[in-house]
């Protein structure tokens, strides 16, 4: 293969996520399981990036790393300079909130709530004032194409459109960052598409980092940066 281990980004852009020496080891009953091996990575703001690789080859565990929703067994995750792992479980939690946004291949959407009631959460976690968020709740289902569904109950939609209202919920504070786990996982193709595309659109409306996890190929050929994660090794995947 002609693909080569991850280094830099290759736009020259200044750095929003550079991960440094990344370790990630698992303790079983009986050995020590190394899932991620010495990761070297640089995302510049505002980038398309797809991570695929075979199942159980690292690829959800570095985005959660990239989230702060783990911690590395050793080397750096850095954002905008600092080490997520230094940060207070209460720290973390408020970056989380307010800089990235997560979809993930369920949507985790509560039946006993509209969409607009669903999507607003996020706000009203942050402190934001009721009449504020379900605003921005509306404001972010209209950019996501469902703004006929804002007041129906999230067991009335189809798939795709609770894929979407997930993505609305996901974008509502205008994160910085995108992690995005199988997004399309649940899918069929053509709905897949739709939301692969979505995805990429908002990567330019929105201006925010695009980072996804995926194994499906069309959507990742579709993104300006391919890598793939190997026995715990990434590696550029060149064109």
């Amino acid at each position: 293969m002609n693909d080569s281990p991850v280094t830099t980004a290759p736009n020259g852009l200044p750095s929003q996520y550079t991960l440094e020496q990344v370790w990630k080891r698992c303790e079983g009953p009986t050995e020590t399981v190394t899932i991620l091996q010495g990761v070297d990575l640089t995302v510049a703001a505002g980038e398309q990036i797809a991570i695929t690789g075979a199942s159980g080859s690292g690829k959800s565990t570095l985005l959660h790393l990239m989230g702060a929703l783990d911690v590395p067994s050793s080397g750096k995750v850095l954002f905008e300079g600092q080490d997520l792992a230094a940060m207070s479980a209460n720290e973390k939690a408020h970056w989380r909130n307010r800089r990235i946004g997560f979809v993930f291949q369920f949507h985790h959407l509560l039946p006993e709530f509209t969409t607009q009631e669903n999507v607003a959460m996020q706000a009203l976690i942050a402190g934001m004032p009721k009449a504020e968020a379900m605003a921005r709740a509306e404001a972010a289902l209209a950019k996501v194409g469902l703004h006929n569904r804002v007041s129906h109950r999230v067991t009335t939609l189809s798939g795709g459109e609770r894929q979407r209202a997930a993505i609305a919920r996901a974008i509502l504070l205008e994160p910085a960052v995108l992690l995005a786990d199988e997004p399309t996982g649940n899918l069929d193709q053509k709905t897949g598409e739709a939301i692969a595309e979505l995805l990429l659109q908002l990567n330019q409306t929105l201006a925010m980092t695009l980072v996804v996890v995926t194994h499906n190929l069309d959507m990742a050929l579709a993104m300006r940066r391919c890598l793939e994660l190997r026995t715990g090794v990434l590696y550029e995947k060149n064109r």
